[in-house]
């Protein structure tokens, strides 16, 4: 056996897989530092709109409200209830993000007067027929998703990391997501979202950014397409209220019928 090509192959597998765990710390480092950055807001509150096209570009309009508490060592709790049309107002969504189990989700129905659970294998269905499923509503933990560092690139002048996320819950409706951050703010762009037998199913962007309390980053346009489908859905964010002094009975999901 020739001793040095030997020792040169260990030598290399072992600066191969030292870059492959880099990337990995790299990764998770990088997607810490968002979420740090994004810690301590309390509660926020903002008027949205919700535009529904189909293939052939035909748009359905709803009117929403979102408010959204900051929980300390777990996920956020956030509400969602429809206003316009008269068809879906009073629907509403309850999301109590966890960090280490899975969300709960609750589902009010007004049409039938009830409550209904949803499932963490349910996660994965449409939100009120739009393209956001119900796993993409409500904070994103990190602790749920295995990351890597794939690249940084610069898209339109702008320095980004781009990073690949694996979704640790097996109820996932996705295989991986890969994500684009600008470097500057650490703030998410994009997000290609990969289905169970890896092919790309939807492309999520987020534009229009604006800064509230001089450090809290929100976008003001979400844009999520599905490129199986061909239909999309636009929420726009206005008149983001922070410092409201919710608490958190205002996210029970036993007031769920009540909310207005």
């Amino acid at each position: 056996m020739n001793h040095r090509f030997f020792f040169a192959a260990v030598a290399l597998a072992g600066a191969m897989a030292a870059h492959a765990q880099s990337a990995e710390d790299k990764g998770l480092a990088i997607a810490q530092e968002a979420e740090q950055r994004g810690e301590g807001y309390g509660d926020s509150q903002a008027t949205m709109t919700m535009v529904l096209r189909n293939r052939n570009g035909d748009e359905a309009i709803r009117s929403l409200r979102s408010q959204t508490l900051e929980v300390a060592d777990d996920g956020d709790k956030s509400l969602i209830v429809f206003d316009e049309p008269r068809d879906v107002a009073g629907t509403a969504l309850l999301t109590h993000a966890h960090s280490d189990s899975d969300d709960d989700r609750w589902l009010y129905l007004p049409a039938l007067r009830r409550v209904k659970r949803i499932a963490s294998s349910g996660q994965t269905g449409a939100f009120m027929g739009s393209e956001f499923a119900y796993e993409d509503l409500g904070s994103q933990e990190i602790e749920k998703y295995r990351f890597k560092w794939l690249r940084d690139e610069t898209v339109d002048g702008v320095d980004m990391h781009v990073l690949e996320r694996i979704p640790k819950d097996e109820n996932s409706g996705y295989s991986r997501q890969v994500v684009w951050m600008d470097q500057a703010e650490l703030r998410l762009q994009k997000v290609v979202f990969y289905d169970r037998k890896g092919e790309h199913l939807k492309t999520l962007t987020a534009t229009g950014y604006a800064q509230f309390l001089d450090r809290y980053w929100r976008p003001l346009r979400l844009d999520m397409v599905n490129h199986v489908t061909g239909k999309s859905t636009t929420l726009t964010f206005e008149d983001y209220v922070f410092d409201n002094g919710f608490l958190d009975r205002d996210f029970d999901e036993n007031s769920l019928a009540n909310v207005r």
